[in-house]
């Protein structure tokens, strides 16, 4: 018997496949904030097909995602983007949201205590 892809997966599943999640154990909780065709999912055990658009939040990011193939495993990440298409990719942070370390150089040393208190004053400026 050959290795047929299905026609349908597990949404939690699938997730964990197109590596959004690091488990499945994860893509089932995030499953409580997700969206699938626009319509809330109640549980990790919906099933999605190619073709479906999925709306859930990743981090600080709404992703929406569109499925173009359902995969047989967690592969490398070369053969999960092949799984979806990104319909709404995250835009860059703003220059002023960036870490404040990003921005010295490469073996400056510690941070002086003014970029101390900027780096401390963003931080408490983020949720």
């Amino acid at each position: 018997m050959a290795d047929a892809v299905p026609e349908k997966i597990r949404v939690d599943k699938w997730l964990w496949h197109a590596r959004f999640f690091k488990s499945r154990s994860l893509a089932g909780e995030a499953t409580s904030n997700l969206r699938l065709n626009g319509t809330p999912v109640d549980k990790p055990s919906q099933v999605v097909r190619p073709g479906d658009v999925l709306t859930f939040v990743k981090e600080r990011d709404v992703r929406v995602i569109r499925i173009e193939g359902i995969g047989t495993r967690r592969g490398p990440a070369t053969e999960a983007q092949a799984l979806y298409t990104d319909l709404d990719p995250p835009e860059a942070q703003p220059r002023a949201e960036k870490d404040l370390h990003a921005e010295r150089e490469p073996g400056a040393g510690r941070p002086t205590k003014r970029a101390r208190r900027d780096i401390d004053a963003l931080r408490q400026r983020d949720p």
